[in-house]
């Protein structure tokens, strides 16, 4: 009997660390009751036979996991053997998901602590013994403090800066804060003392919100800084191969798809951020640290059809069948990609289409 047989919770592609050596691979992850297991995909295709399997009983989870300052989205499981995978994803809400489900299936033979999980995610108080000093004390430690970065906004770049959901997770990580919501109203007031400031137009506008609990946002593309340091710098210096315009627009969709090569005609798993104004579509290699587009193209003029399930289509090579679509720029290139189901292919198409 196949394992995959007892009921699928949830399936998709993560980046996975290696255990020898620590590579990254992108593997296909099917959630099962009582454990995670992970395939190969080879040729755009799912290997028959996993490649591995993490038992879940006895399992801990971490998330949000810091420990790889260039991968911020991971979550980390230690089993009962006391072995580490790290698991990476491709967005906030993708990471958030899988933690959800996979702690749900580690406790699924204890109810009372899956009520518990729930209550924790909407409850809020804060710890009555941390003053909001502390906690900028700890957010300047240069090893354990929050990573400064360069960042984008609206064309405009900002150096010394930290998005809202990295501040999140920070706090979360360091135990100041259980949920997202609590670490929000702790971020939220650290900007009413002045501790932190928004940069850049998504914080500064959503600051002016008249709700207090929309005030800070938890989010990507939201910039802040510390107080102190609030010099704006906008220098081109820094090696950029894709124009900054490109990166400005906001991410409206992003996610794992399989692409096949120009060249070698082969097929990568690639993770492809959609973003509009102006409206772009770029692939990163996800297997990568830095996180810089391999591959992007302006979406103006582009035709995108999905194309026949049966048999495979003029174009493509190998054995590569099921959800693909087509993407043809202006310049009249070619982009042959894969979605992992139909329902995901839909998706892609009806958010490129209106932007073409």
């Amino acid at each position: 009997m196949m394992e995959e047989e007892a009921g699928v919770l949830k399936e998709g592609f993560l980046v996975k660390r290696g255990h020898v050596v620590r590579n990254w691979k992108v593997r296909w992850f099917v959630l099962l009751q009582d454990k995670l297991l992970y395939y190969k995909i080879e040729g755009g295709k799912k290997e028959p036979s996993p490649k591995g399997r993490i038992l879940l009983d006895g399992c801990t989870i971490t998330c949000p996991c810091l420990e790889y300052e260039n991968r911020p989205l991971l979550i980390k499981l230690k089993t009962k053997t006391n072995t580490d995978y790290f698991l990476e994803c491709c967005s906030r809400e993708e990471r958030d998901s899988w933690a959800l489900d996979i702690t749900g299936a580690i406790h699924a033979g204890h109810p009372v602590q899956v009520q518990e999980l729930h209550r924790m995610k909407n409850s809020f108080k804060l710890l009555e013994n941390i003053s909001l000093h502390d906690i900028v004390e700890r957010m300047y430690d240069s090893s354990t403090g929050i990573k400064l970065t360069r960042n984008l906004d609206q064309g405009s770049r900002y150096k010394e800066t930290f998005t809202g959901s990295a501040l999140v997770d920070w706090l979360i990580s360091n135990s100041f804060a259980v949920s997202r919501f609590e670490a929000v109203t702790l971020a939220s007031m650290l900007m009413d003392e002045n501790f932190i400031r928004p940069v850049g137009v998504r914080s500064t506008e959503a600051m002016r919100s008249s709700d207090p609990s929309e005030k800070f946002l938890d989010d990507s593309t939201a910039l802040y800084m510390f107080a102190e340091s609030s010099k704006k710098n906008t220098s081109s210096k820094e090696e950029v191969h894709f124009n900054i315009s490109e990166l400005s627009g906001k991410i409206v969709k992003q996610g794992f798809l399989v692409k096949q090569g120009h060249k070698r005609k082969n097929w990568k798993v690639r993770k492809f951020v959609l973003r509009v104004d102006p409206a772009f579509l770029h692939y990163y290699d996800p297997t990568k640290e830095e996180n810089k587009p391999v591959g992007g193209f302006s979406l103006r003029g582009c035709l995108v059809s999905a194309l026949e399930d049966n048999g495979v289509p003029a174009g493509v090579k190998g054995n590569v069948q099921g959800n693909l679509f087509k993407i043809i720029t202006k310049n009249d290139i070619h982009y042959y990609i894969q979605a992992s189901s139909k329902a995901e292919r839909v998706q892609w198409i009806e958010a490129i289409k209106p932007l073409t």
